[in-house]
């Protein structure tokens, strides 16, 4: 899987005379042999060295692409100098992570979450719960902190994947006249089970709970709790299982 974090890691993709479908953009041979591997392409850049820079995205991740001059062949990977900068990081966040983030951050403000701390928090973070996974809980009470002294809302955006209860508990949750309260009680209790899951989920919920799952798998998440935050530059992270406690302030900030 290519990921952001490479580092000078780049991948060459030698042009093999691939003639593709209309595209939405006449990309040069080895771009669009990349769209066909999955790669979207969002735009051009100028690069150093008589390369083009193209930016992209895969696995919900930026990526940058080099063609050559002769435009015969694409390099997949960060452009470093030689003091070790990369020099992909700004047109990245220019072309792809700020666009991308404001896409998601829109995407999760629409689905069905649950509150979890004061509107007024000046940090908002969503976090996939499912009401039977215990590294939710743990996330629940490791955020206690900052969520009790109002610097961070977490919003649960409510699954149902892990067992034949979790849709009950979820629907519980989410028809509760006071889902925040029933949230917190869920999660002080969870040990012992937490909410009682109902016997029937109307079709109301059970869209809400297709809908949420169809955007977690959409967002590339696997697995309970995943969390979107943004950092300080104000780009989208992502953050899969509990935080260990050292990554639990940058996620949250400072307490």
């Amino acid at each position: 899987m290519l990921k952001k974090s490479l580092a000078a890691f780049a991948v060459l993709f030698t042009w093999l005379g691939l003639t593709l479908a209309a595209q939405a953009k006449d990309w040069p041979a080895p771009i669009k042999a990349l769209e066909a591997q999955g790669v979207e392409v969002i735009g051009t850049f100028a690069a150093p060295g008589g390369l083009t820079g193209y930016a992209g995205i895969v696995d919900q991740q930026p990526l940058s692409i080099y063609l050559t001059a002769d435009g015969k062949q694409a390099i997949v990977g960060p452009m470093m100098d030689a003091k070790g900068a990369n020099l992909s990081q700004e047109p990245l966040d220019k072309l792809v992570s700020k666009p991308m983030t404001g896409k998601i951050w829109k995407q999760l403000e629409s689905s069905t979450w649950i509150a979890d701390g004061s509107k007024t928090a000046p940090r908002v973070i969503y976090t996939f719960t499912d009401p039977n996974c215990p590294y939710c809980n743990k996330f629940w009470n490791d955020a206690r902190p900052w969520v009790s002294a109002g610097k961070v809302q977490l919003r649960h955006v409510i699954v149902a994947i892990l067992r034949d209860t979790s849709a009950g508990k979820a629907a519980a949750l989410l028809s509760a006249q006071d889902a925040q309260a029933a949230l917190t009680q869920h999660e002080q209790q969870h040990a012992s089970g937490g909410v009682k899951p109902l016997g029937q989920v109307s079709e109301k919920i059970r869209a809400q709970l297709d809908a949420n799952y169809k955007l977690m798998q959409q967002l590339g998440a696997s697995a309970t709790p995943t969390i979107f935050y943004k950092e300080a530059s104000g780009n989208l992270q992502k953050m899969q299982g509990a935080p260990p406690p050292e990554m639990l302030v940058k996620i949250m900030g400072p307490r």
